[in-house]
């Protein structure tokens, strides 16, 4: 039995429709890619009986055109006609940073209207961890430079309004990225509304300085949804060597959640992620430490 084909109010099939369609009707936005690469990089000590410090890191390229010109953005760039938006982030974050070859997650698409100055931009943006002695990073493209920031995400206000049928809760976020030539400063305002079963959420930036186009509210973004992923999910094993010890995870863990963790539940927390070797460190003036790895077997 033969099928006729659907027709449309016109008479048209769809092979008829697409082969009138005018793709000129309707105006069209660009799209970009911007990635959020994240590290812990050490910080060595003078006394060799401490402990080397750490901290959680962000990368950024220095742009080398116009807009932002000389001003500190997220490695990034337009998508092509012909390619995915994966795609683009991938050959994007290769030629501005010399990055190749590490798992990254799509992480939030931004599309305010005058988010760029050039024309209507949506952007797509994507989060990444890795463990910087495995990476390369080198300047090229159109950025004129690339260098690791120091992150520090401080909560410095908080309001909360009680409404008829819930309540809104304002907090005030400020961002510091910064190394020992650079120092970006913002400041982001977050709202959350609840009324009845209806959740609404928007952020915008108070003030921004060094920092380009909207990257800061993706900052922000990235770093409150870095840590609630690594609460049920094992992501954070991407910053860490194939070795390491208990002590070393549990201070990444610190870094990125912003606050202390008893040792004792932290272990019991983690038992099941991480594998137990033979080997211990070597430090000199530290006592030996066992050297565990992350159990790529966990149920």
């Amino acid at each position: 039995m033969n099928k006729q084909p659907i027709t449309d109010a016109q008479g048209l099939t769809e092979e008829q429709f697409l082969q009138n369609y005018d793709a000129g009707v309707y105006e069209r936005p660009s799209v970009t890619v911007d990635m959020l690469i994240f590290t812990v990089m050490e910080q060595e000590q003078n006394n060799y009986r401490k402990l080397s410090e750490k901290s959680l890191q962000l990368l950024l390229i220095k742009r080398g055109q116009h807009p932002y010109l000389g001003q500190w953005a997220l490695p990034g760039g337009f998508v092509s006609i012909n390619e995915s938006i994966e795609d683009a982030a991938r050959r994007e974050l290769y030629t501005e940073t010399n990055i190749d070859n590490i798992y990254m997650e799509q992480l939030y698409t931004w599309g305010d209207v005058e988010r760029d100055p050039r024309m209507r931009v949506i952007s797509c943006s994507y989060m990444a961890l890795v463990d910087r002695t495995t990476l390369n990073v080198q300047a090229g493209d159109d950025a004129a430079d690339a260098a690791w920031f120091e992150v520090t995400h401080q909560l410095v206000e908080t309001n909360r309004t009680e409404l008829e049928q819930g309540y809104e809760l304002e907090k005030i976020i400020r961002i510091t990225l910064h190394n020992e030539q650079t120092s970006l400063t913002g400041t982001v305002r977050h709202t959350e509304t609840v009324q009845g079963h209806v959740r609404k959420a928007h952020s915008s930036i108070i003030g921004s300085e060094g920092l380009a186009f909207d990257h800061l509210l993706m900052v922000q973004y990235a770093i409150e949804r870095l840590r609630g992923k690594v609460e049920y999910t094992d992501i954070i094993f991407n910053l860490m060597p194939p070795l390491f010890t208990l002590s070393e995870l549990q201070r990444v863990y610190e870094i990125i959640l912003g606050k202390e963790l008893l040792a004792a539940a932290f272990r019991r927390k983690i038992a099941d992620s991480v594998t137990e070797t033979d080997e211990y460190t070597k430090d000199a003036g530290h006592r030996p430490s066992r050297l565990y790895r992350y159990n790529v077997n966990k149920e």
